[in-house]
């Protein structure tokens, strides 16, 4: 099979074997894939969990038809329309575990619309819902909202009973946008007052929660933003990894901060966060209530070219392969 490989002289598709999967996994037809930050430094030569290194078949989010399944998986069939995250999804074939896979909802969804959907559901409600703790009626702030995944979270936010969505952009054309897609304010955190906008939508008190996908760059000033007993959950670190931290204002505000990421999670807890994810949001995924812009299409072949157009992040949404 065709497939995105990590080599010595960077990202090349070439043949690699096709897998089979194991008794608990499936096989998919891969027929659109959609890229990740996280793929990114797995591109670079870095490591993502279990994935990295020369041979790597990129790819954590890809939607198709099952090839084929293994001798304990129920729940779905040859032939059937899925949508699944695991590794190696930007090629033509790729197994994943059965609890992280999903039928495609029964509507015109295109294969690059289904590929979007599995990591941004799953790590925004464990970050909304479970870590977050979300309560009807609170408020919520996305860092970097106009990424694939920080669009997913307003969506959740609002749809869970956040009553005031805050999402950040710091592009002009992308924070005109946001709203489209649940935010009621839209910030640009390289404005001098940006934390006053925050509380000023806010009534002074800052928001509940916040999802941090930037971190070092905006931490401190989004501990200011955050209300007394409020929630941040870090779910990326766009922004840097390592910066100064205001241990006071973390002090005097009471803040719980919460880090999560799936690199170090267990088969088991991942299928835990995949079936409460199902719980709550599946119904309204089959009723068409969540959906991530699609930016630009790359054939597999130029999936260089892809990943160069994440790396600029000048793209709104998902940035998607077919193959």
């Amino acid at each position: 099979m065709r497939a995105a490989v990590v080599t010595a002289e960077g990202v090349r598709v070439q043949e690699m074997p096709r897998p089979s999967p194991g008794p608990e996994e499936v096989l998919v037809r891969v027929r659109a894939a959609t890229l990740n930050r996280a793929d990114l430094g797995v591109a670079a030569g870095g490591a993502h969990g279990a994935m990295g290194g020369p041979g790597t078949i990129l790819g954590l989010d890809f939607a198709g038809e099952v090839e084929a399944i293994g001798s304990a998986v129920t729940g779905v069939k040859v032939g059937d329309r899925v949508t699944a995250s695991g590794s190696g999804g930007y090629a033509e074939y790729a197994v994943a575990d059965i609890g992280r896979v999903q039928k495609v909802p029964d509507r015109n969804l295109s294969w690059e619309e289904a590929a979007t959907l599995p990591v941004a559901l799953a790590t925004m409600h464990d970050a909304i819902v479970m870590n977050g703790r979300l309560a009807k009626g609170e408020s919520v702030m996305i860092l970097g909202a106009s990424s694939g995944v920080g669009i997913m979270g307003m969506q959740i936010a609002k749809f869970m009973g956040a009553s005031l969505v805050v999402g950040t952009s710091t592009d002009h054309d992308r924070r005109a946008r946001l709203k489209e897609f649940g935010a009621d304010v839209a910030v640009n955190t390289r404005d001098a007052d940006w934390v006053d906008q925050v509380l000023a939508a806010t009534g002074g008190k800052g928001v509940n929660l916040v999802i941090d996908q930037i971190s070092a760059a905006t931490i401190n000033a989004a501990m200011r933003c955050t209300a007394i007993l409020g929630r941040i959950v870090n779910v990326g670190r766009l922004g840097g990894m390592k910066g100064e931290f205001d241990f006071d204002t973390h002090a005097t505000r009471r803040i719980s901060y919460i880090g999560v990421t799936h690199r170090t999670r267990s088969r088991d807890e991942i299928r835990a966060e995949y079936a409460a994810m199902r719980r709550d949001l599946w119904q309204a995924v089959e009723e068409g209530r969540f959906t991530i812009p699609i930016d630009r299409v790359f054939p597999l072949d130029l999936v260089v070219e892809a990943l160069g157009h994440m790396k600029a992040n000048k793209h709104f949404g998902k940035i998607a392969l077919s193959v």
